[in-house]
């Protein structure tokens, strides 16, 4: 069975085109014309090996290096060329590798006469907020008014992910450095200073006894231990991909004190902005609301969407609909309302995002300049009791000597 690309009009006249599965072009026609539709033009879409053979097929691509290739294509289309000349340009020089053989295989689809929109859509990889986006420009004829709130969408996205992770990058190496120096010390020093003082058979501290039961304890279980984290992280990896367990793992993060409210602010700040700029670009309020629960990677909050755009869908206010699932903050609700009461929506959800995203980096901010001397102290206080654990028997030793 192959795929055409069928070009045809209905009964008032309207031009249509569409992919249709059949084993050949005569029964694809014949199903066409029964339903009484005139046919223009069957082709058979072409594919293109490279791309749907690639091994990483269903992965994601690089945003930050889409968001160039977006950049340059906006720029190309601005100039005058056509939209199948810019894809040739611009599948021959792409910053990222990976991401040619999609854009090649989108220009054939092009070239087919698959509309943009959904040459991309086809390829799987790139994210439904961009496919509709592309959408809504074809059906506007402002593709590129709606590639630029795009492109400023992706790069508000991206600067935020990064501000966080530069953020957790500190706090998170020096917490594995603690981590490395408390394992070096209970499993190696701690068993080294345990045998010498069992050869001096002397009398030792209640501390220092339990110090090096640790110590021995932890020397005798290391094995064990990395064993069970060579298993247990890619098991837990595996289970953790499953949407009742995504769930369960995005309740435990909501429950979680402090970083459970930055958690989901983040959330509804990314999820107001892409309602934003779909909302921007012409896209109804139902259709938006369908891919922004796509566009998210958190399946609660997904759900609390979709059930969200059910509720607009049955003629209910967006505001109401989000209140009832119970997860998002007043505030944010409270602010849709007045944008809904007023008509400006869109505008009122980019200040929802705004909003939050500032509140989310200064809580961030203010957690983790208290995190970072917490860590410090504790480090010390764990040092300083080992130190005087191990080495008050030895001051014990020296005064009886005397």
């Amino acid at each position: 069975m192959a795929d055409y690309v069928l070009k045809y009009a209905d009964s008032r006249g309207q031009i249509h085109q569409q992919v249709a599965s059949a084993d050949s072009e005569k029964e694809v026609r014949e199903r066409f014309s029964q339903q009484g539709f005139l046919i223009y033009s069957i082709k058979l879409r072409a594919t293109a090996p490279s791309a749907r053979l690639l091994p990483g097929r269903h992965k994601k691509i690089n945003l930050e290096k889409f968001l160039i290739f977006n950049q340059q294509f906006v720029t190309l289309i601005r100039a005058g060329l056509p939209i199948l000349k810019s894809l040739d340009l611009l599948s021959e020089r792409l910053v990222d590798p990976k991401l040619g053989p999609y854009i090649k295989s989108v220009r054939d689809e092009v070239r087919n006469g698959t509309l943009l929109s959904e040459a991309f859509r086809q390829q799987g990889v790139f994210p439904k907020i961009y496919v509709t986006s592309v959408m809504a420009g074809e059906k506007s004829g402002s593709l590129t008014e709606v590639l630029d709130r795009y492109i400023g969408y992706q790069k508000v996205s991206l600067a935020v992910k990064k501000k966080v992770i530069v953020s957790l990058m500190y706090p998170c190496v020096l917490l594995g450095l603690v981590i490395l120096l408390m394992t070096f010390l209970v499993t190696y020093v701690v068993p080294t200073f345990a045998s010498l003082y069992s050869s001096m058979q002397a009398k030792l501290p209640a501390m220092t006894m339990a110090l090096i039961a640790v110590g021995q304890a932890a020397r005798t279980y290391i094995v064990a231990f990395a064993g069970f984290l060579a298993v247990g992280i890619p098991l837990f990896r595996w289970w953790s991909q499953r949407d009742s367990a995504r769930v369960k793992i995005d309740r435990v993060k909501m429950w979680l004190p402090i970083a459970g409210e930055i958690w989901l602010k983040y959330q509804v700040a990314q999820l107001s902005r892409i309602l934003s700029t779909l909302l921007t670009g012409g896209i109804p309020l139902v259709q938006a609301m369908d891919t922004a629960a796509d566009s998210l990677n958190t399946p609660l909050l997904r759900t609390a969407v979709e059930r969200a755009g059910k509720g607009v869908r049955e003629g209910q206010p967006l505001s109401s609909s989000l209140h009832a699932s119970k997860i998002f903050p007043d505030l944010a609700v409270d602010m849709i309302e007045v944008g809904e009461s007023t008509g400006a929506l869109p505008t009122m959800l980019n200040s929802v995002a705004e909003f939050f995203e500032d509140d989310v980096n200064t809580r961030m901010t203010a957690t983790l300049s208290l995190i970072e001397p917490a860590i410090m102290i504790f480090m010390g206080a764990f040092v300083a009791f080992v130190l005087i654990s191990l080495y008050l028997p030895i001051f014990s030793l020296v005064d009886t000597m005397h």
